[in-house]
């Protein structure tokens, strides 16, 4: 230890003293650019005495100050210590003296105030020989700003952890305020330095000053379009409608506000703006590329796409600069280029071609990634013959499906129909009903979209294959009169095997869009919010739940508030990149009327979609319907880890039933969570009533599955699967061409152009592989499921007890997933495509890997 107490020559004679160290981060360190951050913090260094800190008592109050701690002297920074090497890279530590007072006993906080000009990061405060106890941490991780900027003192407790009838008398007014003040008044324009916590409604998305195309219709407070609640930031209304939001400046889109400890550190940030900057760069230089081309804004051929990940394309030197004289400055293309010549442009190689360039194209691989692919988390099995529609037939007619026996029986291996159902052999990937409400709206804008349901069957062998896709439009004479569905069945030679590629295509289009929209934004990013902010407004850093959920908050609010500036707000990047274009967020607003908390657990919804059938024989307790589905076995696995942590976790605060129950703090912050966050679910039936640690644990274990392992399954293989666009593509331009029509002699003659004409173009493929490129890579700061970035996060030995035992199971499991990988016995762990399964492995490097489950959504 670096002091113990010592005694100290003083004024007033022989003090008794605790030493303490100071770890932060200077704001002139994190903002190289502010060149007045730097000025001022080396002016405030010279004059000193500019950060004070004040122990409180945990044990004595101050009678005349509404009873709380007793606050000791206030005592400053000293000179830097410059002998510490684990210090990280722009953190520095200081020393601080406190004055031991007996008055104090032991500390249970300390107040800060900081009188520089500018804020500073503040990391952790350590005490060594503290009477009675020793050590004593503060983990602060918080921003502090000049004093004037608060209406309280910033305060900061100990690693101790209470629960609100546990905590000592002492610290309870402060524990109180401080929960108060993440409150706010929910007045207001909040500013950087305010830490309110507060909700809203998703009224900052259109900007229907513009004019009427730029609007977009409020999410949340209504049952025509219910949301999960965002964070407010308080802006004032637009010019033409009040109920919109304003919106700050596209440029100005990093500074929306979020509280400011909920922002990417510098780390992250400087990942984050770094990958930015390289998309943006790659997606310059193709367009500089297109200029060489006769199609400009297509792809002709397979291998034409696929220059974009292998380079190869190199320009004359005439050419190219007849070109620049044309249409580009020279020195702005110069720095695009290569010694020989040749543009930049060279994306990382998606795994899903790596190993071989057309193995995505056949029905094997089509239907493993319905299983094992970006967005495993909708097949469902089939229960009746022909599927049936629940869109409302008064509104929608007949939905029901047209595929017939005849359509299908000639692929099931011999079986009928009635045997495959009954064997549980048939599987549907359905986006008809989530689809066709919107097709006829979207199919004004340049997309062409179909509703789809798709067919499987599971073969004696463990793999897939699709047997039946059915393509269905609105009637053209109203929606009353339901569908007009053609069905599609797998053929693989001349013009009717493109057919079957396009129909799958169309299908992927669905797909994907349903893959970004819901199971990605909607069902993890929206979602976890509430959650987020109600944490903080309603449960305090000393709750034991608010330390068990916190690192799966971890810059939630923040992706999620770059995500409304540029990419799910009017005209931003996934209007242009995914069909629905202005469509999108209702879309997916229509999809959360169906949400169901206590659905989001794994095993719920394997059971919910008919994967999965409880078994008490069986290590987790569920039999899999596809034995060899590899992210149901893979997500068991997780999910089961996690239950056993927080149950273990859980059992050591709450002795009782009773004691859920009874606790005031978390029983309002579950009542704020239904009425508040998810309000417009607020009377739905199915919500815990959290009266029970059952109940309490079941809850917190799908908030910490949803936040880690299920974002992670449908987020980070997104490049490796739909980084080759003809695999994934999220747009399709025009409908299925019909005999005797120029676009099936197109077809005939020209199959891969017309394929690669008919999904999206070249600008929105390469601007979506950018895109999803920078949402799959893993930051330099990630910390992982099972990991912590303090680890002495709490001052309790049973709960590190058993986060130690959880962290060793995670890397069982890891070890698990690998050896399944390797056995040849299960197919569809790899597939045609020779991508293993990797997305629910725990732990990964940074960059674009394929795996890992960060603990929070936090990309």
């Amino acid at each position: 230890m670096f002091h113990n107490i010592v005694d100290t020559l003083t004024g007033n004679g022989n003090k008794k003293v605790i030493n303490g160290k100071v770890v932060l981060m200077k704001k002139n360190v994190l903002d190289f650019n502010d060149i007045g951050a730097s000025v001022f913090d080396r002016f405030d260094e010279l004059l000193g005495n500019k950060v004070s800190f004040q122990l409180v008592s945990s044990v004595n109050a101050e009678p005349g100050n509404a009873l709380k701690g007793k606050l000791g002297k206030p005592s400053y920074m000293e000179n830097w210590l410059t002998n510490l090497p684990s210090l990280t890279p722009g953190e520095s530590a200081f020393k601080v003296t406190f004055e031991l007072d007996e008055e104090i006993g032991v500390p249970g906080a300390i107040i800060v105030r900081n009188e520089h000009q500018n804020q500073f990061y503040l990391k952790s405060v350590t005490l060594e020989g503290v009477p009675d106890v020793g050590t004593m941490n503060f983990f602060c991780n918080s921003w502090i700003y000049p004093t004037h900027r608060y209406t309280k003192d910033r305060i900061f407790f100990t690693n101790k952890t209470y629960l609100p009838h546990e905590t000592p008398g002492p610290l309870s007014k402060y524990r109180q305020e401080e929960l108060e003040v993440l409150r706010g008044t929910g007045e207001g324009k909040l500013e950087e330095w305010d830490r309110v916590y507060d909700y809203a409604y998703y009224n900052d998305l259109g900007v229907p000053d513009n004019g009427p195309d730029y609007a977009r219709p409020v999410l949340g407070g209504s049952t025509e379009y219910p949301y999960p609640r965002r964070g407010r930031t308080g802006r004032p209304p637009t010019n033409t409608d009040p109920n919109t939001e304003s919106r700050i400046p596209i440029l100005k889109g990093l500074d929306i506000y979020v509280p400011r400890d909920e922002k990417y550190a510098h780390l992250k940030m400087s990942d984050f703006l770094g990958y930015a900057l390289k998309s943006l760069s790659q997606d310059f230089a193709a367009l500089l590329m297109s200029l060489f081309d006769k199609t400009p804004n297509e792809f002709d051929s397979f291998q034409d796409l696929l220059n974009a990940f292998e380079g190869g394309i190199k320009i004359p030197q005439t050419v190219l600069f007849d070109k620049i004289k044309e249409n580009i400055p020279l020195d702005l293309f110069k720095a695009f280029l290569q010694t020989d010549g040749a543009p930049l442009l060279k994306y990382p190689m998606p795994s899903v071609i790596k190993e071989d360039k057309s193995a995505w194209m056949t029905d094997e691989e089509f239907a493993r990634e319905m299983l094992a692919g970006v967005n495993p988390v909708v097949i469902r099995r089939l229960e009746e013959f022909p599927p049936v529609s629940k869109l409302d037939p008064a509104i929608y007619g007949n939905q029901n499906s047209s595929i017939t026996k005849e359509h299908i029986e000639q692929n099931l291996d011999g079986l009928s129909v009635e045997e495959a159902l009954r064997e549980n052999r048939l599987f549907i990937l359905d986006h008809h009903d989530t689809m066709m409400p919107y097709v006829r709206r979207i199919n004004t804008t340049p997309s062409k979209i179909y509703a789809t349901r798709t067919i499987t069957f599971l073969k004696d062998d463990g793999t897939s294959k699709p047997v039946a896709i059915e393509l269905s439009l609105p009637h053209p004479d109203g929606d009353h009169y339901g569908a007009v569905s053609k069905v599609f069945t797998p053929a693989h030679d001349g013009v009717e095997g493109w057919i079957w590629q396009l129909a799958k295509a169309f299908v992927a289009v669905n797909d994907s869009g349903y893959h970004q929209l819901i199971s990605h934004w909607l069902l993890t990013h929206a979602v976890m919010e509430p959650f987020v902010i109600a944490s903080h407004r309603q449960l305090s850093v000393l709750h034991p739940i608010h330390r068990l959920l916190h690192p799966h908050f971890r810059y939630t609010m923040n992706i999620n508030a770059l995500a409304r500036q540029l990419l799910i707000s009017a005209d931003g990047l996934l209007e242009k990149t995914v069909f629905p274009h202005k469509y999108a967020m209702e879309m997916s607003s229509l999809a959360y009327k169906n949400w169901v908390f206590t659905d989001q657990a794994a095993p719920k919804d394997l059971m919910k979609r008919g994967m999965a059938e409880k078994d008490p024989q069986s290590p987790n307790g569920y039999k899999l319907v596809i034995e060899d589905y590899p992210y149901a076995v893979d997500a068991l696995d997780i999910w089961s880890a996690i239950e056993t942590w927080v149950k273990d976790y859980c059992a050591f605060y709450y002795k009782s039933d009773d004691m859920v129950a009874n606790d005031v703090e978390l029983q309002a912050w579950w009542k704020e969570i239904r009425e508040e966050g998810h309000g417009d679910k607020k009377d739905e039936k199915w919500w815990p009533e959290m009266k029970t640690i059952d109940e309490l644990t079941q809850s917190c274990t799908i908030m910490i599955w949803v936040a880690s392992a299920l974002h992670a399954a449908v987020n980070f293989g997104q490049y490796p699967y739909a980084g080759y666009p003809a695999n994934r593509p999220t747009i399709s331009r025009r409908f299925m061409p019909e005999p005797n029509t120029p676009e099936y002699e197109e077809l005939k003659k020209d199959p891969e152009g017309a394929y690669l004409r008919t999904v999206s173009n070249k600008f929105q493929s390469l601007l979506g592989i950018s895109l999803i490129e920078l949402l799959s890579r893993h930051s330099s700061d990630e910390v992982y499921l099972g990991q912590r970035d303090t680890p002495e996060w709490t001052a309790d030995s049973g709960p590190l007890e058993a986060f130690k035992k959880f962290g060793k199971k995670l890397e069982e499991i890891e070890d698990n997933i690998l050896e399944r990988n390797k056995n040849g016995k299960w197919k569809n762990r790899a597939g045609p495509v020779e991508v293993p399964y990797t997305l629910l492995l725990t732990s990964s490097d940074p960059g674009l890997t394929g795996r890992g489950i960060p603990n929070s959504v936090s990309i």
